[in-house]
């Protein structure tokens, strides 16, 4: 048996996330990676501290940019790459009305630092009413980031390519397989909901589709964003995407998710475009829009890290801290994103 401090289940922006807190601070851990494509995969990787659509922000928005610098700078010192892609979100207006709260909103104290009161004009899309830029905002590439951490987990053995199976711990001797561990961390995403420790925490499946697409004539140099995301991979490949549904179950493409991204690309861009590729997978979401994070009713070393919904770089990176100070140094968990708020 080989004993280890952590064993994690999951390698979405959780499970990642938080096996750079065990690095950083030089704890033994095992990571479990099924090798399916996770909603985190195949995210836009944006980091956008306001709401879109109502112009305003969330909760604890500045303190999860300012940690992210940190984090990314952390784990350059292993991967030495910086996964920080400093361009801004533009969200283009659909009426005057939209500007004007818009410059309303800029005003405000939480908002002033976010919604820069200055509008610009994009040169390559439709954008009559002109755009509103995002400070602070930026995104990560998110293929080279998980390229190199699985890598990196990989090459310093710490990750398992194979699916956790529940049925196989050991409670009562705190072991898995070949492994005895100290704390058990699950990060599972939507398939928590078949978790036998954790099934009854409502983790809502959100399905979304992304494109990626290649553009005949380059965008302007930022996160454009009218109905979705707009942005360059590399070369002339673009990300667009992504919808939001909560009521297909099923992995299958949705045609008519697909034709939604395509009129809404093309709603914005008057030119040819041509579909690379077609991406699925489930956020896990929860109603309040708060992560879950927390300790087992009955097992007090078994853990949930989950429900980072769409802004899973913000959400995983900054509450993966807050996560392992909660469990190693006996810091308090705030009860809007603890999981006791279930029990």
């Amino acid at each position: 048996m080989e004993h280890v401090d952590y064993i994690i289940v999951g390698a979405g922006y959780a499970g990642v996330f938080f096996a750079h807190q065990l690095i950083k601070e030089k704890k033994s851990f095992k990571i479990f990676y099924d090798e399916n494509i996770s909603a985190s995969q195949i995210s836009a990787g944006v980091c956008n501290p306001v709401i879109l659509k109502r112009f305003n922000t969330f909760w604890k928005s500045q303190q999860q940019i300012d940690y992210l610098n940190v984090i990314f700078k952390e784990i350059e010192a292993y991967t030495s790459k910086n996964y920080l892609i400093d361009e801004n979100v533009v969200r283009i207006f659909h009426n005057d009305s939209e500007k004007v709260q818009w410059t309303k909103n800029s005003q405000k104290e939480d908002l002033r630092s976010y919604l820069n009161p200055d509008f610009i004009k994009l040169v390559s899309v439709e954008n009559s009413f002109g755009a509103g830029k995002v400070n602070q905002s930026c995104r990560i590439d998110v293929s080279s980031f998980f390229t190199d951490i699985l890598n990196y987990l990989e090459d310093n053995n710490y990750l398992i390519k194979e699916k956790f199976d529940h049925q196989l711990i050991d409670t009562a001797n705190n072991s898995y397989k070949n492994f005895t561990f100290k704390n058990l961390i699950f990060c599972e995403g939507i398939a928590s909901n078949t978790n036998p420790f954790f099934s009854n925490v409502p983790i809502q499946p959100n399905k979304g589709h992304c494109l990626k697409v290649k553009l005949n004539k380059v965008p302007d140099s930022y996160i454009i964003k009218k109905k979705h995301f707009l942005f360059n991979l590399q070369n002339d490949d673009y990300y667009y995407g992504g919808t939001y549904d909560r009521f297909d179950k099923t992995n299958n493409i949705n045609d008519e998710s697909v034709e939604e991204l395509k009129s809404g690309l093309q709603e914005i861009y008057k030119n040819d475009f041509e579909i690379q590729d077609i991406n699925v997978a489930f956020r896990a979401t929860v109603a309040d829009r708060r992560p879950i994070l927390g300790r087992h009713q009955k097992y007090q070393n078994f853990y949930i890290f989950n429900g980072l919904g769409a802004r899973g770089v913000y959400n995983g990176s900054y509450f993966s801290k807050v996560l392992f100070d909660f469990i190693e140094n006996n810091l308090n968990l705030e009860s809007e994103i603890d999981v006791k708020r279930f029990y």
